[in-house]
């Protein structure tokens, strides 16, 4: 991976554990979530307007990212609903890259060498274990929940990306993306709760709305971009080392503990990283 690109995605990484940590601090996850979804729509607008439309050939991807988008979506929602946020977020995010790595080897044809994919799985494995190891009480349902989220989450990181690569420009694309997924999201929200969910994050989660959806906007850009860049599998891996920033924002600004388990988790993430860069 090209330095600039590995940089960049890892300072994204920190921004990344910023606005997670703001979601982990709301009480209601619902409210917190939808406000980073509706929250991508200001950046999208603005960039719509100053750069150039997606290619025809990129609205294929738009279209199916926007659909794998919701799978996310809702499979993150009720994952919330029935498992911990520090046990579902962990499981979901580092089981994505995973399904990113095998769907591109056997299916897509991508070419790594065996430290560059032992080094994914080494990282990603340390992001897990957070979830597997967390003191909340085992339950199969939240691990499928998770497990299913963070199927999507590799779906959407391969469609995105590879939209990105035949589109005129990759931060258009992803905006069309961003402001169609919420749109969505709200309608189908607003059927399912019946109320306005919308109007729930105005009241309740404003900043997560406008810091949060604005940081969340900005790191999705520069991810998708990254992906033009350098293999899909890489750059979704190096993402998720997000989880080694949210640990001590955690620490010292939401007064967790250092466990045993972060340890080692810490640990397993920068073999994964160096692993990456090196090899």
């Amino acid at each position: 991976m090209d330095n600039n690109v590995f940089f960049i995605v890892l300072f994204a990484t920190f921004m990344h554990a910023i606005w997670n940590a703001m979601v982990k601090k709301h009480p209601d996850k619902s409210i917190a979530v939808s406000g980073i979804i509706f929250g991508h729509v200001p950046c999208s607008i603005i960039a719509i307007i100053l750069l150039p439309a997606p290619s025809i050939d990129s609205i294929p991807y738009i279209a199916a990212g926007v659909i794998i988008h919701q799978g996310y979506q809702w499979y993150l929602l009720n994952s919330y609903k029935i498992g911990d946020f520090t046990k579902v977020y962990p499981i979901a995010r580092g089981s994505g890259p995973l399904v990113a790595t095998v769907i591109s080897i056997l299916f897509l044809g991508l070419i790594l060498n065996l430290l560059t994919v032992l080094s994914i799985i080494i990282l990603c494995f340390g992001v897990i274990i957070l979830g597997l190891f967390d003191k909340v009480k085992k339950n199969n349902e939240i691990i499928k929940y998770s497990l299913l989220t963070g199927l999507f989450i590799g779906l959407y990181s391969l469609v995105d990306g590879y939209g990105a690569r035949v589109s005129n420009s990759a931060i258009s694309f992803i905006s069309w993306s961003f402001i169609i997924n919420s749109l969505l999201f709200w309608f189908i929200l607003n059927i399912k709760t019946k109320k306005n969910m919308f109007t729930e994050v105005m009241n309740k989660g404003k900043q997560i709305f406008w810091v949060g959806g604005t940081l969340s906007f900005a790191i999705y850009a520069i991810v998708v971009w990254a992906f033009t860049k350098a293999p899909i599998p890489m750059v979704g891996a190096l993402r998720e080392s997000s989880i080694f920033f949210s640990i001590f924002i955690g620490y010292f600004f939401l007064k967790e503990k250092i466990t045993p388990t972060k340890i080692f988790s810490i640990l397993l993430i920068l073999v994964g990283v160096i692993g990456l860069k090196l090899f």
